[in-house]
């Protein structure tokens, strides 16, 4: 110990003694209130992040369901687009099997025709035939889906074996479909893929009445159906999708 500090009265020694021990305390606080408020800070910015992330995540995940959604519109207008093309090559056919039709009338009838109470009745006007299925075809064009649903279902009563029955069995299985009819969508895609095996539409016809039995929850004919699509068309992308999925199951 120092010589001058033994010249201090021993009150002043002791208050020294005191005071250094409360100061070092008093900086210890203050350095560790120091620390508790950076890392609030940072507390604060992670915090910041993890929202910002999440805002992200909700974004993205709300865009590529819209991307989805519009891929799945396109591919609907494509089809659409695609039978109209046929409708119209349909109707240009028809056309010209009404215009044979109107000339045969004019030709004079041959010598042993029949009386006329004997002649089998009138098929149906090709050219009205056409005129109803486009009427459907632009209620479905115009996402009026349970009018065009009940449309295509006139039709098919009105023409059942008409050259364009088999596309309204289709598209308006479709139609059902869109407008949450499953009930209704799951018989006429069944009704199209029995009638028209050999359709190009026939393995998605049977995929997609495997969906609307599934939103219906009969999973016994959902499976059957997914056997029956893998079994006939194997080679087609459906068929493939439906052995994948029965392995799963």
């Amino acid at each position: 110990m120092p010589r001058w500090l033994h010249a201090l009265p021993p009150a002043l020694l002791l208050a020294a003694a005191l005071v250094s021990p409360v100061r070092a305390g008093m900086f210890d606080d203050e350095e560790a209130r120091m620390r508790i408020e950076v890392l609030k800070g940072e507390v604060a910015e992670l915090a910041k992040r993890a929202d910002t992330i999440n805002r992200n995540q909700i974004d993205f995940a709300n865009q590529v369901e819209a991307v989805k959604a519009d891929i799945a519109k396109l591919r609907g207008q494509i089809e659409v687009l695609t039978y109209e093309i046929e409708a119209t090559q349909k109707r240009q056919k028809d056309f010209y099997v009404d215009l044979d039709n109107r000339l045969r009338k004019l030709e004079p009838p041959p010598a042993d025709a029949k009386p006329e109470s004997q002649v089998a009745a009138p098929k149906a006007d090709p050219a009205q035939e056409t005129r109803d299925y486009e009427a459907a075809l632009a209620g479905l064009k115009a996402s009026k889906f349970r009018e065009a649903g009940a449309s295509f279902v006139a039709f098919i009563k009105a023409y059942p074996n008409g050259g364009l029955t088999a596309s309204a069995h289709y598209w308006g299985a479709y139609a059902h479909a869109q407008a949450k009819d499953h009930a209704a969508a799951a018989e006429l895609f069944g009704k199209f893929a029995a009638g028209w095996p050999n359709d190009d539409r026939a393995p998605a016809a049977l995929e997609s009445r495997v969906a609307s039995l599934e939103a219906l929850k009969d999973w016994k004919n959902a499976r059957a159906t997914l056997e029956q699509l893998a079994e006939r068309y194997p080679n087609s992308e459906a068929g493939k999708k439906a052995k994948l999925k029965l392995k799963k199951k």
